[in-house]
């Protein structure tokens, strides 16, 4: 028997972590080719708080309710679903609404726990990783043998790029802002962590060739910075902007040393892109988790409740990781 209501975070108003509020909502019905999800975990990310900001509206079918990530048990299949049934756990990329006890999400966006892996883990999953394989080695291109630069690399991103393009053979690079941090990173597969407070990550780079992709979530100032840091074809990846999405840059750079920008968000692309990237993550991660080759970085749990609380962690960067809530028994 299924229950007509749930608990759920809600966004009260655009603000701080405190406009974030428990709340009660009728369960979510599951659209053609789509399944409800019972939601354990719920992954806690920048995007979240972007929107709880009020400076990232969901697409406009989304939920309104936070949450981009989750895992759980498949409760419900809606109509044309066939490769997933009642019962299965799974952990999901989310059109929005993972901060609740059940989610509706699009099937084909559905992947199955890792084996050997449990919920908790799991939950870390969907957002960084679709975001890391779409961006760095599709958009990227990033191969074997190259020299690859993260920045924030004790983030939730930064974590999974770091793990990835070392098991893909890419020599790996990584900016963070501490001591801890950066040994952090090195345990990761780093084979140089630089902290941006004390080194100047431009100079460290060129003096190992510079880099043939870098992967950008800070935007800003970095950006100039970042074509300093390219090698002859290298290419930059933008994600995110957290120090401003304005800056002047001299486009004959580009032209000499044929350099490449590019970038995306996650959220606006359409089910099909996403599920395509669900297949290829499906045939060619999925077994390196299961191996154990690359594996999820744990920060802190906290019950869904306490949203308040993560949303504030993540805020202060303090973590090393990923933030989670615990949201069903």
């Amino acid at each position: 028997m299924m229950p007509q209501m749930m608990r759920a975070v809600e966004i009260e108003k655009p603000g701080g972590p405190e406009v974030l509020k428990l709340t009660e909502r009728h369960l979510p019905e599951p659209a053609h080719g789509q399944v409800v999800i019972k939601v354990a975990w719920a992954g806690v990310n920048r995007p979240d708080a972007l929107q709880r900001a009020g400076l990232y509206a969901p697409p406009p079918t989304a939920s309104d309710l936070p949450g981009l990530e989750a895992s759980g048990e498949v409760v419900v299949v809606g109509g044309g679903v066939t490769d997933l049934k009642v019962g299965d756990l799974v952990c999901a990329l989310l059109p929005g609404g993972g901060y609740a006890e059940y989610v509706a999400t699009p099937a084909a966006h559905c992947l199955a726990v890792p084996e050997g892996m449990g919920l908790k883990e799991a939950a870390c999953l969907p957002e960084t990783y679709f975001t890391v394989w779409s961006n760095v080695f599709n958009r990227g291109g990033l191969k074997a043998g190259e020299r690859f630069l993260v920045h924030g690399g004790s983030s939730g991103i930064g974590t999974t790029a770091i793990q990835l393009a070392r098991a893909f053979g890419a020599r790996v690079f990584a900016t963070a802002g501490s001591a801890d941090k950066c040994d952090a990173c090195a345990a990761l597969g780093a084979e140089i962590a630089i902290n941006y407070r004390e080194q100047d990550f431009v100079e460290v780079v060129r003096a190992e060739g510079g880099a043939d992709v870098i992967l950008d979530m800070v935007g800003g100032a970095y950006i100039p910075r970042n074509l300093k840091a390219l090698a002859e074809d290298g290419r930059l990846v933008q994600i995110a902007f957290l120090g401003g999405a304005k800056v002047e840059v001299n486009f004959t750079t580009l032209m000499t040393r044929r350099l490449s920008m590019t970038g995306s968000t996650l959220r606006p692309q359409s089910d099909l892109a996403k599920a395509r990237i669900a297949e290829e993550l499906r045939d060619a991660v999925w077994p390196l988790l299961a191996a154990g080759t690359v594996k999820p970085v744990m920060d802190q749990s906290f019950d869904l409740a306490d949203a308040r609380k993560a949303h504030a962690r993540m805020e202060k960067s303090e973590h090393i990781g990923k933030i989670v809530l615990k949201v069903g028994g």
